[in-house]
C-alpha cells in the first residue's frame, strides 16, 4: 500500500507597510429586500425566461435562471464584514492587497447618507475599477493617507453606472 506525503502550502507573506488609517466594510453591501421585490424580481425573471424559451435563445434562458439562483443565495446568507487598510506600501482589503506601484488613481465619491466610496483605477486595462465603501470613516482623513502615494482623479463626481444601478435596484 503506497503512502501519501502530504504537502504543507506555504504561506507568502506580503510586506504591506505601516497602517495609516483602516476600517471595517461589508463584503457586499447588505440589501432588506421586501416580498414584493421577490414578487417582481421573480415575475421579471419568469417573464424572460418564457421570452427565451419562445425565441430559441436557451442561453439567455439559463444566464436568467442563474442570476436568480445567485441573487437568492446571496440573500439567503448574511455578507462577513472585511477590514480595509491604507498603508505606506498600498491598500489592503480583506486577503486582497493592491500595491501603489499598481494604482493609477483614486476618487473619492461622498454624498452621504446613500454614496460613501472610494475607487481605485489600476494602470492595468484588465483591471476594474475598485469602489470601496467608506462606511463611517471620514473621506479627509482616507484623502489626506492617500494623497502622498497615489493620484487623486477630481473629474469624477459621480458613483459608477453599475455601483448606481446595483443600490437602486438591490441587486
Amino acid at each position: 500500500m503506497p503512502k501519501r506525503v502530504e504537502k504543507q502550502r506555504e504561506i507568502e507573506e506580503i510586506e504591506v507597510g505601516d497602517e495609516i488609517i483602516s476600517w471595517e466594510t461589508w463584503e457586499y453591501p447588505p440589501y432588506d429586500r421586501s416580498r414584493w421585490w421577490y414578487a417582481i424580481a421573480g415575475l421579471i425573471g419568469s417573464s424572460l425566461i418564457i421570452y427565451a424559451v419562445l425565441t430559441a435563445n436557451f442561453l439567455f434562458a439559463i444566464i436568467v435562471l442563474m442570476m436568480g439562483v445567485i441573487t437568492l443565495v446571496n440573500s439567503l446568507k448574511q455578507p462577513d464584514r472585511i477590514a480595509v487598510y491604507i498603508t505606506t506600501h498600498g491598500v489592503a482589503i480583506g486577503q486582497e492587497f493592491y500595491p501603489y506601484k499598481e494604482i493609477k488613481d483614486f476618487s473619492i465619491i461622498y454624498e452621504p447618507p446613500e454614496v460613501k466610496l472610494i475607487y481605485l483605477d489600476f494602470l492595468g486595462v484588465l483591471r476594474p475599477t475598485l469602489g470601496i465603501p467608506l462606511e463611517d470613516t471620514d473621506p479627509n482623513l482616507v484623502r489626506e493617507a492617500l494623497l502622498p502615494y497615489a493620484f487623486e482623479n477630481l473629474e469624477r463626481e459621480d458613483e459608477n453606472l453599475t455601483d448606481m444601478v446595483r443600490r437602486l435596484y438591490k441587486i
